[in-house]
């Protein structure tokens, strides 16, 4: 099974430490630094939130303005409709910014919010017997 990290340009990575721990992530310290933090969404599956320095090392060209524009929606699965009202309720008190009306289909519900640095985060139960 392969592994998938996700990059993400971070300005401050303590702060979007403590946003993200806020929320209930955990980080993998053998690859975090002062610059970079290592978030575990799943055995096989980490964001790497890197200072915008650090981030700029690896890419060619500018780096995207998430406050601007959206560079990528990111979408992670959650346990109940509880977790997903309880995952915004502590995003917002933690600084992130609204960002679409909760979704509601029945069978699929999900809420949407901007980080610290404007990624756009979704977190979505699906009620598989539906």
């Amino acid at each position: 099974m392969r592994m998938m990290f996700v990059n993400l340009p971070v300005k401050d990575v303590a702060a979007s430490r403590a946003f993200f721990s806020a929320l209930g992530f955990t980080y993998n310290e053998d690859f975090s630094d002062e610059t970079t933090a290592c978030m575990v969404i799943s055995e096989m599956g980490f964001v790497m939130l890197l200072e915008h320095d650090k981030f700029q090392g690896f890419i060619n060209g500018k780096m995207a303005d998430a406050h601007a524009t959206t560079e990528v929606l990111t979408a992670l699965s959650a346990s109940s409709r509880q977790e997903v009202d309880d995952i915004l309720d502590k995003a917002l008190k933690e600084g992130a910014q609204p960002w679409k009306p909760n979704m509601d289909l029945g069978f699929m519900y999900g809420c949407s919010f901007q980080d610290l640095d404007g990624h756009v985060w979704e977190f979505v139960y699906m009620d598989q017997p539906a």
